[in-house]
């Protein structure tokens, strides 16, 4: 229901739901997202149907918009679209959270904390009770992030148990307990990601190293001789991006993913895996025109630039399966396109599942095996009639075989 003059009031976060799709004159479409920025104390999100929902739509063009056979209006956007539009009419730097879904923070240090929780999700505090546990609490951050943890980062329950420690008594504490190899990875770890953090800032014109969250000023302080030696080599990683041919051999090294004439493709479980360089590829797709919620696997171009992120709800489960859904990024243009196959008869499925994933991956050896049983059966002897359902069923009556969860068996007379 519809209440043009219900009382507004102000709130942390405001949410504008697909209001800005239905508005047909552009400039009460404007008027009322800046009303809506007025009214948010913290953050506005503003959400809208896209372009690739045109050919669900019945209507005719009209205006800038569609006039549908019910005789409403619906202006749809393109992914970038829609980011561009708020920041222009809010004056501030947005993020697109998801297709379609735009976050607009009044407070910038808001946005960059969010930004780098994206990058590298925090990794949180174990609960601690008495000086033991604060003490394996510190432990824990060291290995996980690797670094100290200073004083300004910590929980206050762990600062009451641990005040009565000099900094130097606890560090040796800490060290003497962690273990050295996860702390040096981790230490890798959170300087790739926060040369990650520093290449996608680029995009809005970097601060001075004061205005980044405290958790990034903490490990460029650790990790890096300056903040300028970190800008330098985040901005060496953003130019790489652009060179083909460098971008082919990071995806013919990687120890994650399937690499192919066209592209690399990543289950999102070993996306951590590649190299930061393809990390920074699909970091810089999500920020501009949003990383859908749902999806296993994530497809990067070689030949081009564009991300396409692919859905196999059962990837698990299924030892063949199929896409329900793909939304595709063009960087170059920013167009967008969502690709849904909850209809279709036969979908495309997925064979070699443990290519897509690193070669320490638990499950890797049980769909390795899998896969060296199909070959050994012929199954793969016409690759170009496989990638569907039908096809794939049709190979396994031909070699009369079948499978029973991850294991091909002969086929039954029954069957």
């Amino acid at each position: 229901m519809h209440f043009p003059d219900g009382r507004r009031e102000p709130a942390e976060v405001v949410l504008l739901t697909y209001v800005l799709n239905v508005i047909e004159n552009p400039a009460e479409r404007r008027e009322t997202l800046l009303r809506a920025w007025n009214l948010a104390k913290s953050v506005l999100v503003v959400s809208a149907r896209l372009r690739w929902e045109r050919n669900q739509i019945k209507g005719t063009e009209y205006g800038d918009g569609i006039l549908t056979q019910r005789r409403t209006f619906q202006h749809l956007y393109a992914a970038g679209e829609l980011r561009d539009y708020v920041e222009e009419a809010t004056g501030v730097r947005c993020l697109s959270a998801a297709p379609g879904i735009v976050y607009a923070f009044k407070d910038d240090a808001a946005r960059l904390s969010y930004l780098a929780r994206q990058v590298a999700p925090d990794g949180g505090w174990l609960a601690s009770e008495d000086t033991a546990s604060a003490i394996t609490s510190v432990v824990d951050h060291l290995e996980q992030r690797g670094r100290m943890p200073q004083l300004e980062e910590m929980p206050q329950p762990i600062i009451s148990l641990l005040g009565h420690l000099r900094p130097a008594e606890l560090k040796r504490l800490a060290e003497q307990e962690a273990d050295p190899v996860k702390v040096e990875r981790s230490a890798e770890r959170g300087a790739l990601d926060t040369l990650q953090f520093l290449a996608l800032e680029l995009f809005h014109g970097r601060g001075p190293v004061s205005s980044l969250p405290l958790p990034v000023q903490l490990d460029i302080r650790a990790f890096f001789p300056s903040y300028t030696e970190a800008c330098q080599r985040a901005d060496r990683l953003l130019f790489k991006l652009r060179d083909d041919a460098y971008v082919r051999r990071a995806m013919n090294g990687s120890i994650a993913g399937k690499f192919t004439a066209t592209a690399l493709y990543v289950h999102r479980r070993a996306l951590h895996r590649i190299p930061a360089v393809l990390r920074l590829y699909e970091q810089c797709a999500s920020i501009a025109a949003g990383r859908p919620g749902e999806w296993s696997v994530v497809k990067l171009r070689h030949q081009g630039r564009g991300v396409s992120w692919l859905d196999y709800p059962e990837f698990d489960t299924d030892p063949h399966p199929r896409l329900a859904a793909s939304y595709a990024v063009d960087l170059k243009t920013l167009k967008s396109s969502f690709t849904s196959y909850a209809d279709s008869t036969n979908r495309p499925l997925l064979h070699r599942k443990h290519e897509f994933l690193a070669e320490d991956d638990p499950d890797a050896p049980k769909y390795r095996r899998l896969t060296d049983a199909e070959v050994r059966a012929g199954l793969y002897e016409s690759p170009h009639l496989i990638g569907t359902e039908e096809g794939w069923e049709r190979e396994l009556v031909r070699c009369e075989r079948e499978l029973r969860g991850h294991r091909l068996v002969r086929r039954t007379a029954s069957t």
